[in-house]
């Protein structure tokens, strides 16, 4: 868990004074005051805190904040944040990126993030579109789906981030909703597990992909269609008239009807957030007939990647003294000693 330090702040103390720009509408408004609320409740320094971004509409993100930030390349960000966190361990390191930007281009820098554990968290602004470069078809668009680069519909099946972060070894997986009020409650827990936090968001482009998920956001559909899951607490939803309970046959989570309130004879699961294979099937769930899984959905602690390092080089330079043109030095060398060829 990161440490809690008594360092009190407010969240216009982590407002930059750029003036934000994103599209009248864009669901990266409410992200963002979504973080600057949740950041005094952290106890941390601006001074002691990174924001790294890559390329597209999220990326202007370490712009707005009051504190250090990168904004790099595309799909790099999870590079340079690994370089910021190994040369100073102690820095509380943030990365945002987008769906085009995370898992195309940056898809297996992504990848090799989660897989090492370093200690960060990971904001996914999911879309299901290019945003900035105005409205292509991005990795997670769903099937169908018609923009200039695919006039006719996309044939490609999309990528299912949480599950691409399970696959990838990640040890903490959440979802959100970009307006939604739980949204500071999940950057809450993901900042305080030690070690890589994966959020996916689901964030509505107003322009280029608008509504694309009001069928579970929208006020009068939320309830039926959203289920955010606690540690310890029921899958219920639908205003616990309905639940998530195991399919044995088909390995896979089924919606059961709660009478009474009786959860337990309807076979109600109790969400285990460290139970990988409920969670691969939680983020996996059809959509229709099943609920949208949000909240954290996995969480296991382990070794950070950073400290492993940090603890490697202690133990391979103790009881040695750095010498820079010995270590230049070692090995084969020889000397050349024929003139060169004149011409």
């Amino acid at each position: 868990m990161n440490d809690m330090t008594p360092v009190t702040s407010k969240p216009k103390d982590w407002e930059s004074d750029q003036e934000v720009r994103w599209c009248p509408g864009c669901g990266d408004y409410a992200i963002l005051k979504a973080i600057q609320r949740t950041m005094p409740d952290l106890g941390v320094k601006p001074e002691n805190t990174v924001f790294i971004s890559g390329i597209g509409c999220s990326s202007r993100f370490p712009y707005y904040m009051e504190t250090y930030g990168f904004h790099t390349i595309h799909g790099r960000a999870p590079a340079v944040a690994t370089g910021v966190k190994l040369a100073n361990p102690d820095l509380d390191v943030w990365v945002i990126t987008g769906d085009g930007d995370g898992l195309s281009i940056g898809g297996n820098h992504t990848l090799h993030l989660l897989r090492r554990n370093l200690d960060c968290q990971i904001l996914l602004f999911n879309n299901e579109i290019y945003g900035l470069t105005k409205g292509q078809y991005s990795p997670t668009s769903r099937t169908g789906t018609r923009s200039p680069s695919t006039p006719f519909g996309s044939v490609d099946g999309p990528v299912n981030p949480c599950a691409f972060a399970l696959g990838a070894g990640a040890l903490f997986v959440a979802r959100g909703i970009d307006v939604h009020k739980n949204l500071p409650g999940v950057f809450k827990a993901a900042h305080a597990h030690r070690g890589a936090s994966f959020v996916e968001i689901y964030q509505n482009c107003i322009v280029y992909n608008d509504e694309v998920f009001a069928p579970f956001t929208e006020k009068k559909e939320a309830a039926a269609r959203q289920i955010w899951v606690e540690h310890g607490q029921p899958m219920l939803f639908d205003g616990g008239l309905r639940g998530l309970a195991l399919d044995a046959n088909a390995l896979a989570l089924k919606v059961v009807d709660v009478a009474g309130g009786d959860w337990k004879a309807a076979g109600v699961l109790v969400h285990d957030e460290t139970n990988r294979s409920i969670a691969n099937m939680l983020v996996t769930m059809p959509s229709g007939a099943h609920p949208v899984a949000l909240g954290v959905i996995y969480q296991s602690p382990a070794p950070t990647f950073e400290s492993a390092v940090i603890e490697q080089n202690a133990r391979a330079s103790e009881g040695k003294t750095a010498d820079l043109q010995a270590l230049i030095s070692k090995g084969q060398t020889w000397m050349v000693e024929k003139e060169p060829r004149a011409d």
